[in-house]
């Protein structure tokens, strides 16, 4: 019988723990409490304030994936060893569609040149192992009929109907397809991902099961939809906009002060009796650009400095973000540190918000 939700988080749980307790161990018995890396390049240290500043609240410190959203384990030995510069640096710079993977690079409104990718992607090989792993990269031999089978009846749970809406990877989306090779795809479902979600099945699927099912999954490229287009996003910061909303109207009720969250539907009918308040943004300014709540205003949480004396300590200022509320309670946190004495996040973020047909917006513009 398939493992039940509750039963695969407290696995994925005790495996998070169990991988946290190797790395401790290892640190030991090397002499220190701190593990024995070399010193990082000037290269390397940029990247690593920037890691720290934007992906951590995600990936977690030192990679090992979902501190948020379901972030995948990017610090793993075995995804370092497989996935190259070139696919990590395009999941960087143009991120995922459909997914709470903003596109970081500054061509899409994020806030990375070129020169910033580099450097982290440099930082993230430094968790990897030194050699990276020989991959089959031969044509695909598979029959991509059979392996639908195969894939509803491995795959589905976890990474959804044709490979999109599923709780992890969107392993169907056009952009991971583009990326990554049939070797990458081939180790993967080989291997597994040790400590993760993610099973071997070397031993339960056979070599031809599993090329069936990676063609299956090529062929999702020709009828999955595209990437929604991203319109042209401003180079932030954006400037900040009109705040509050409804300056003359009355006190919300019923909002509830971070690090407590406040219900979608308590933010909305507060908006409906035109309640003062300002919205905050708390994502990357190419998702805000993207999609974001009507009358919202950009302030990312990687850097809220320019905005926090343009931002009124009278009035109540709701956070959100889309996974759902890391970034927001990120954001909210600094305001707190500023002396801000209003402030509260949307509980179940933008994905409630949107599906919930609350009022959204595109565009640079609140």
């Amino acid at each position: 019988m398939p493992a039940s939700p509750s039963d695969k988080s407290r696995k994925l749980g005790q495996s998070q723990l169990l991988w946290g307790a190797l790395v401790v161990a290892a640190c030991v018995a090397g002499g220190s409490l701190e593990c024995q890396r070399p010193a990082l390049s000037p290269v390397e240290e940029h990247g690593r304030q920037l890691y720290t500043k934007m992906c951590s609240v995600c990936h977690g410190v030192e990679g090992e994936g979902y501190k948020a959203d379901q972030a995948p384990a990017i610090g793993h030995p075995d995804f370092l060893a497989t996935a190259s510069d070139a696919y990590l640096k395009t999941a960087i710079i143009a991120g995922r569609s459909g997914t709470t993977m903003s596109a970081w690079s500054i061509v899409h409104g994020g806030p990375l040149s070129a020169t910033d990718v580099d450097a982290l992607v440099g930082y993230l090989r430094q968790w990897g192992p030194s050699a990276r792993a020989a991959l089959d990269e031969s044509p695909l031999r598979g029959d991509a009929t059979r392996g639908q089978a195969i894939y509803a009846r491995e795959c589905t749970r976890c990474h959804g109907d044709r490979g999109i809406g599923g709780p992890n990877v969107h392993i169907g989306g056009l952009d991971f397809l583009r990326s990554a090779t049939n070797g990458y795809i081939r180790y993967i479902v080989h291997k597994g991902r040790s400590r993760t979600a993610m099973p071997s099945f070397e031993k339960t699927l056979g070599g031809q099961d599993i090329e069936d099912a990676v063609a299956y999954l090529r062929g999702l490229a020709k009828t999955n939809p595209p990437p929604a287009a991203r319109p042209v996003a401003r180079p932030p910061p954006i400037p900040l906009g009109p705040v509050p909303l409804n300056p003359r109207g009355p006190e919300p009720v019923g909002f509830l002060t971070y690090p407590q969250n406040t219900p979608a539907a308590v933010i909305k009918a507060q908006l409906d009796r035109h309640a003062k308040m300002a919205i905050l943004d708390a994502r990357a300014p190419s998702d805000y650009a993207m999609s974001h709540i009507a009358g919202a205003v950009s302030v990312p949480f990687y850097d809220p400095n320019p905005y926090f004396d343009k931002l009124p300590k009278d009035s109540w200022l709701v956070c959100y973000c889309s996974c759902p509320h890391a970034e927001s309670g990120m954001l909210a946190a600094a305001l707190q540190k500023q002396g801000f004495k209003k402030v509260t996040v949307i509980a179940e973020g933008l994905p409630t918000w949107t599906s919930r047909n609350y009022g959204t917006s595109t565009g640079n513009e609140p």
